[in-house]
């Protein structure tokens, strides 16, 4: 499939009504390039592992529009074929218009070109390099392992459309927690496991088994690819999908006073709920490692709370940029 992509040059207050104006032509899902920072609460909802190094916000703005360019040279808009440089005609008259009405767009230019087919997925390539968690090497299977870091415990694992990677600050301190605590004794249990990356490393560190939970079966298959490419038994690894908060048969399915370490890498306002249900999973003495949580007084507070509510201690916090880890344990009696 082949695309004719039209390239608005704008500035970052406009493109709202840009969006707006152009939707009702038939234009819709802009692809938004600007250089707003984003806010503690957006990333906190976004959760995305992989994002493109910051720039300085300079205010201007491209909204991308990509249309079927069908094979006879016409893009299909709302069922009807047009030539492309109608279309854009139809655009700059639209952008005119907003002039018109004193309405400060900037340039208002518009760019057109053809693509290929959008791989959204490969697209990630240019943003996505090896790292490292302290001593542990995370890198994609397009890259060699580097030579100096072949005897470094090595997680394969490609970005994907539902999961994270193992960039994310959140993602990180959990692993650190796992580690302080992992066990070749350890049941494990990952509630909210989506790539399976924190139950997988903790299996590469020793633990004896892992049970992961998610609302999404798209993990499934991400967990078995992740198992497979770090030559992971899948034995070690169980999957339940379900929401383990609400409904009884995912936590029969999970097992009660079963594990040694259970951790959550979700968000505050679920960590809070979760809490004095997932007690009932842990054993005498486990421990508790939750991620996920801004780092401001409310959500922290929030968060132990629950905690200590649900008759948990608190052992640790720890903190990374503006995410927070809360670590607590079951009381032995």
């Amino acid at each position: 499939m082949r695309w004719m992509r039209y390239r608005i040059k704008t500035k970052t207050e406009a493109e709202d009504i840009i969006i707006s104006t152009l939707y009702d032509i038939g234009l819709e899902g802009a692809q938004i390039e600007d250089k707003i920072p984003l806010t503690p609460l957006e990333k906190e909802q976004m959760f995305v592992d992989i994002l493109p190094d910051a720039q300085d916000d300079d205010g201007v703005a491209y909204l991308n529009f990509f249309v079927e360019l069908e094979e006879n040279g016409k893009v299909l808009v709302e069922g009807e074929e047009t030539a492309p440089e109608e279309l854009k005609d139809r655009i700059q008259a639209e952008l005119d218009e907003l002039k018109e009405f004193n309405l400060d767009i900037g340039e208002g230019s518009i760019e057109l070109e053809s693509t290929e087919d959008i791989d959204w997925i490969n697209n990630w390539k240019q943003y996505f390099h090896h790292f490292y968690i302290d001593d542990i090497l995370v890198i994609p299977s397009w890259e060699e392992i580097p030579e100096e870091d072949k005897a470094k415990m090595v997680l394969h694992i490609d970005p994907g459309t539902a999961f994270g990677t193992g960039m994310h600050e959140t993602t990180q301190l959990c692993i650190r927690q796992i580690r302080k605590y992992v066990t070749p004794e350890t049941e494990l249990l990952d509630v909210g496991t989506g790539s399976g990356i924190l139950g997988i490393l903790s299996l590469m560190m020793g633990a004896k088994h892992v049970v992961g939970t998610d609302l999404d079966p798209c993990a499934v298959p991400a967990v078995a690819d992740n198992l497979k490419n770090n030559g992971v038994d899948e034995k070690g690894f169980d999957l339940v999908i379900g929401n383990i908060i609400t409904e009884k048969e995912i936590q029969d399915k999970a097992g009660y006073e079963k594990y040694d370490i259970v951790v959550a890498n979700i968000l505050a306002d679920v960590l809070v709920p979760l809490t004095p249900v997932i007690v009932s999973q842990m054993k005498k003495g486990a421990v508790y490692i939750t991620s996920g949580i801004l780092n401001d007084n409310d959500k922290e507070f929030r968060v132990k709370n629950a905690c200590t509510e649900a008759g948990l201690e608190i052992v640790e916090t720890t903190y990374q940029g503006e995410w927070c880890s809360v670590t607590a344990r079951k009381p032995e009696n």
